[in-house]
């Protein structure tokens, strides 16, 4: 079966990373007249009708070049220009959430564009000031690097690994097998999804999986094996996702993560997603993947 998440990524660019710093070549690129830039207002973009908007490198506005790579014969970029206070009908401006309606059917080829685009838009937010010494940061290698004024140390961007896990008990593929659900409080009744959290520092992914599992629902679990990934920058996360196998599925759960926890079959997650008391993830997400790589395939329903 294909696999929802795999559609965001399905058609990567070449980032072209080795010719960030060759000035000529991206003076040279930008003028092509095939270049496409994405307007990005500190971390927002503005669709235009269509959908999302990329404009000839010439119209595009002065801002942080951002160079994304090649595709299809043309040179993609980001701007960075200041954020809403500047801009006009801000209320137009939209984060990456808001934007991955604008990512679907056709369109979904520009998600790799749009989330390295966004992804390096939030990293340039959060990151004004050097770390070591407080000083200024200049951004430089057609803006994947930040550098301090002051004392010359170099930032990089990050990805935060998070991990997010479909845990099942019982004989796998018999009609009694069953996943496990969790719903966080701020959620409407009936929506539901796997459970996930990030890393921390000096741990495993495998352990990730077992603590947070633990953590938040007291399900012990053993055997944890690979599923897949996906990059999520809201706003700078990789999801790392897994299958695991429960030891004890025992529930004494964590209100302040999860507020309901449901061990479903195959049979009960499909008759509520049908009668929509169980609501699912968004097709786009490796959590839609994860469930339905269980269930053997497509359900009805999501976010």
């Amino acid at each position: 079966m294909t696999l929802p998440h795999l559609a965001l990524v399905a058609d990567p660019h070449d980032r072209r990373g080795l010719l960030r710093t060759d000035e000529a070549w991206l003076e040279e690129r930008w003028a092509e007249e095939s270049s496409r830039a994405l307007v990005i207002a500190g971390t927002r973009v503005r669709p235009g009708e269509d959908g999302l908007e990329w404009v000839p490198t010439r119209e595009a506005p002065d801002g942080v070049r951002l160079l994304l790579g090649e595709r299809d014969g043309s040179t993609w970029w980001g701007v960075i220009v200041p954020s809403l206070a500047t801009q006009s009908d801000p209320e137009r401006w939209l984060p990456l959430r808001g934007l991955l309606p604008f990512l679907s059917g056709d369109s979904v080829r520009q998600a790799p564009l749009v989330f390295h685009a966004l992804g390096l838009a939030e990293w340039h937010w959060a990151h004004k000031h050097c770390p070591r010494c407080g000083g200024q940061l200049r951004a430089r290698a057609a803006g994947h690097e930040l550098v301090c004024v002051d004392c010359a140390k170099p930032q990089f961007p990050r990805s935060d690994p998070a991990v997010i896990m479909l845990i099942t008990a019982g004989d796998p593929g018999s009609d009694d097998e069953r996943a496990l659900l969790g719903r966080h409080p701020a959620w409407p009744e009936g929506r539901f999804s796997t459970l996930a959290g990030f890393c921390e520092p000096g741990e495993t992914l495998e352990d990730a999986v077992r603590r947070e599992v633990a953590e938040e629902t007291g399900v012990l679990v053993g055997e944890v094996t690979y599923f897949g990934n996906q990059p999520w920058p809201l706003p700078s996360s990789l999801m790392v996702g897994f299958h695991g196998c429960a030891v004890d599925e025992t529930l004494t759960l964590d209100d302040a993560e999860v507020e309901e926890a449901r061990w479903l079959t195959r049979a009960e997650m499909r008759a509520g997603a049908e009668d929509r008391s169980l609501v699912l993830p968004g097709g786009v997400s490796i959590s839609r993947s994860l469930i339905e790589a269980w269930y053997g395939g497509p359900l009805p329903g999501s976010w």
